[in-house]
């Protein structure tokens, strides 16, 4: 039996949490990846503001849960071999935590442990408008190999709810760490007309 991929997921305290739930719903369909959920105490709160849900409800949906404060846990080393990770909404406060080293949590941690063993570690910032701080920290993890992804709707596939746009972002992102979910696909103009 070949061992299951794991991929790590971080909800943090940015709006958005809609992208979170969705992803790791996805991610249940997956039978050769397991989720590995951290979520920051601004994350429950909006998660609770947004979807109405409770840290139990998202709880239930990865299948390893960890303390947000427990820097000591598997996540926090190298050895703990993932897929990467994804930090979905990504906070302004996380994004320069990891801009700057600073593992001072578990989410911001198991980045840290992303980037230095040169996995692929995807941010889904969320912020409008952006300030100078903001793009010099999306440059600085840039720069260190981290992908920043805004969740940017795209309307070539002609959504008709939100729930289609919000689909099509979690498998554009989960697409980059090699998994494959339901969604539509560019296959150009072509195939439209």
């Amino acid at each position: 039996m070949t061992a299951r991929r794991r991929l790590v997921v971080g909800i943090t305290g940015a709006t958005g949490a809609i992208y979170a739930v969705r992803m790791l719903q996805a991610l249940r369909g997956v039978a050769d990846v397991e989720s590995h959920l951290v979520v920051s105490p601004p994350g429950v709160l909006n998660i609770k503001y947004e979807l109405g849900l409770s840290r139990q409800d998202v709880h239930s949906l990865a299948d390893q849960v960890y303390n947000f404060r427990d820097v000591g846990a598997a996540l926090s080393s190298g050895g703990f071999d993932t897929a990467g990770m994804v930090v979905v909404p990504c906070s302004m406060r996380t994004l320069a935590a990891v801009a700057h080293g600073l593992s001072d949590n578990l989410v911001t941690r198991a980045a840290d442990v992303t980037l230095k063993e040169r996995r692929r570690l995807v941010m889904m910032v969320r912020e409008t408008p952006l300030n100078l701080a903001h793009l010099r920290n999306m440059t600085a993890v840039t720069e260190m190999g981290g992908i920043i992804f805004p969740p940017l709707p795209a309307f070539y596939h002609h959504p008709k709810t939100l729930e289609e746009m919000v689909d099509h972002t979690v498998a554009r992102v989960l697409e980059l760490f090699g998994i494959h979910v339901p969604g539509p696909h560019w296959e150009g103009m072509a195939h439209t007309q």
